[in-house]
């Protein structure tokens, strides 16, 4: 299950195959469309230079507390304190709108800037911690992919962002590296 968070966050490509090739995606004018209206949000594309480089670093400091979030590590106040400032420079109103479900109220946001994408990305990451959520936050285990996933299994044993991808790729290689070490105890016996 994609999360806004981790679809900012997985920006930055990695080849999973185990390629040199990997791309940093977050400063590309067709990625920030595709991002924005697959999540519903509003900024001026292509971002700024400036927008780029606090998204970039935004995206490095969120990747690095998911990760050390996915091994057991609890947040910090130092953590708390700096999702709180990202948040901080997104402002919302609140809207009573109707729907078919009947009335809602709605947060609007105040300002349509990729400050404001950014605060709400770390909102979606907070509100994951929120909710109890934190420990279904992994990273891959292919050591080619990076990639960082939210664990929506009933077990909460996944291991793979992608089964088909990444964990059949993984099941291969260690199918590989046993018949090799099978073959050259074969080879030592004779």
């Amino acid at each position: 299950m994609d999360r806004l968070w981790t679809d900012f966050v997985n920006s930055d490509y990695h080849d999973w195959r185990g390629g040199d090739r990997s791309e940093d995606r977050l400063g590309k004018a067709g990625w920030q469309q595709d991002f924005l209206n697959r999540w519903q949000l509003e900024a001026q594309v292509p971002a700024s230079t400036e927008e780029e480089s606090t998204m970039r670093s935004f995206r490095d400091g969120l990747q690095s507390l998911a990760i050390r979030l996915s091994v057991g590590t609890p947040l910090t106040e130092k953590d708390q304190a700096w999702l709180n400032d990202f948040m901080l420079s997104g402002g919302v109103i609140r809207r009573l709108i109707s729907q078919e479900q009947g009335l809602d109220v709605k947060l609007v946001p105040i300002h349509a800037h990729w400050f404001q994408v950014i605060a709400e990305v770390a909102a979606d990451f907070a509100m994951t911690l929120v909710e109890g959520e934190g420990k279904r936050i992994r990273c891959c285990e292919n050591p080619d992919c990076r990639w960082v996933f939210y664990d929506d299994t009933r077990s909460r044993t996944q291991k793979y962002c992608d089964d088909k991808m990444c964990g059949n790729l993984m099941k291969v290689r260690r199918f590989r590296a046993k018949r090799k070490l099978e073959s050259s105890g074969e080879k030592n016996e004779v």
